[in-house]
């Protein structure tokens, strides 16, 4: 197992520690070989990440069709996938080619929020599970278990592969503005070192025209090579630079932008007022597919040996909906998931994921707290079946949320110290329970429900 597995349970702990202690402990944890952070895995999906883009057709579907083999015999094993396997008549050691993963059932999210445990393999123990758990991207709280020792090093492999396409190097200072908390204070600090990755990592709650020159400030100070940034935070960032005539002191390598959506038209505008090219990609907490930029086009390709996809038939925009089937994930594989997530498809190319709109909430004092941010990876919504927010009043939000089986009500009041550590002191917040959160016309949960122009 990793050391960063190994370590992650501690992680709330550092963030919480005074600052000096976070940069005596990072600078100790980066000393150490990264074949012994990661782990073994960390080098093999390295070398695999190079190596696929020399791969002709022929040597990928090879790979795909035994990557999804495993991954279906590992879902055999759970009591879930047993069944619906049986029902189909469809047997995972007999699969031999990518077409016969049609007759296999696809999982939806709804699956996920009911079956999780029974979707586990058992040939797993618990010390081998990792559990992570997203607000999802549509108001749909998920919790899955990942594969300790495989599916983090997996991860930090390609998403480093993927921003080399724009010229990121390992080691490199990065900049991050991605929903890290600094303060639950509406006049709190704006960042914090990260010494374990050589990151600054800036607030998204708190960039507001009045606090800009602090956010120059910290990063002429620290003179990052790459911004890492919400799509809406970097397009909020060069506004405000824009609009105050403030400058940053230094040249950008790249912006590395991911989490929501990125028009073309926006993309060409970070990229003519940053003078610096941007790395845009597609994917998911549960990890079952992943596509980024090309080195020289701005379509969006899937990496072939990272999860096997499908699109679903068009709908009547010409709009498909990704499934994803997940690889290296033995504890819960994922089987032709449908991610809800729509997208135009040419020849296997996404040009555009059409997600939902940059979404904010708006405090008594002004500030934009963005929803991406809201729904960061933490246990927050754990056990409820869907949440939505609303807003009439600047510093007023209700939240409404439907209970899911595994809901435990003491979570209550931890679930509303959460939020606000998030939304800060210059919010008040009611937390209401509902029978069932409203939905749009096309039976869409709806994220936010808000009144108020941003």
């Amino acid at each position: 197992m990793s050391l960063e597995d190994t370590l992650y349970p501690l992680l709330k702990l550092y963030e919480a520690a005074p600052q000096p202690v976070k940069s005596l402990a990072g600078r100790a944890y980066r000393s150490v070989p990264s074949s012994l952070r990661y782990g073994s895995a960390y080098t093999r999906f390295q070398n695999e990440v190079r190596e696929v883009e020399t791969w002709d057709a022929e040597t990928i579907q090879r790979y795909q069709v035994a990557a999804l083999r495993d991954s279906l015999i590992a879902a055999s094993k759970a009591p879930f996938y047993a069944e619906r396997f049986a029902a189909c008549g469809v047997d995972p050691m007999k699969f031999e080619s990518l077409e016969q993963l049609k007759d296999y059932p696809s999982l939806t999210k709804q699956d996920l929020l009911l079956n999780r445990e029974q979707m586990v393999n058992p040939e797993f123990s618990a010390k081998q599970r990792l559990y992570i758990t997203t607000g999802g991207s549509s108001g749909v709280p998920v919790g899955f278990y990942l594969h300790k020792g495989v599916s983090r090093p997996k991860e930090q492999a390609y998403l480093e592969a993927q921003w080399s396409r724009r010229g990121y190097r390992v080691g490199d200072r990065v900049a991050v503005i991605r929903g890290g908390v600094t303060s639950s204070k509406a006049h709190g600090g704006i960042s914090y070192y990260d010494a374990t990755r050589n990151w600054l990592i800036l607030s998204s709650y708190h960039l507001t025209p009045e606090r800009l020159p602090e956010y120059v400030a910290a990063l002429n100070r620290f003179w990052p090579q790459h911004l890492h940034a919400y799509p809406s935070a970097a397009l909020m960032l060069a506004r405000g630079l824009e609009q105050a005539d403030l400058k940053l002191d230094f040249p950008l390598t790249s912006l590395l932008c991911g989490s929501e959506k990125l028009t073309a038209e926006s993309q060409q505008h970070l990229e003519q007022f940053f003078g610096a090219r941007v790395c845009h990609w597609y994917g998911h907490s549960e990890r079952a597919v992943l596509a980024a930029q090309g080195r020289s086009s701005n379509h969006l390709h899937f990496w072939p040996t990272y999860g096997f996809v499908e699109f679903g038939e068009a709908n009547a925009d010409g709009l498909r909906e990704i499934i994803g089937t997940s690889f290296h994930n033995h504890v819960m594989p994922l089987i032709r998931y449908r991610t809800g997530d729509l997208a135009t498809v040419t020849n296997d190319e996404i040009s555009e994921v059409v997600g939902r709109d940059y979404e904010f909430l708006i405090s008594a004092t002004g500030r934009r707290i963005s929803l991406t941010a809201i729904n960061m990876h933490d246990n927050i919504f754990d056990g409820l079946l869907a949440v939505q927010f609303f807003q009439e009043h600047p510093g007023e939000v209700e939240c409404c949320f439907q209970l899911g089986p595994q809901w435990q009500s003491s979570r209550e009041e931890a679930m509303r110290a959460g939020l606000l550590e998030k939304l800060g002191d210059d919010f008040t917040l009611t937390l209401r329970e509902v029978k069932e959160v409203e939905k749009t016309s096309a039976g869409k949960h709806k994220w936010l429900a808000t009144t108020l122009k941003v």
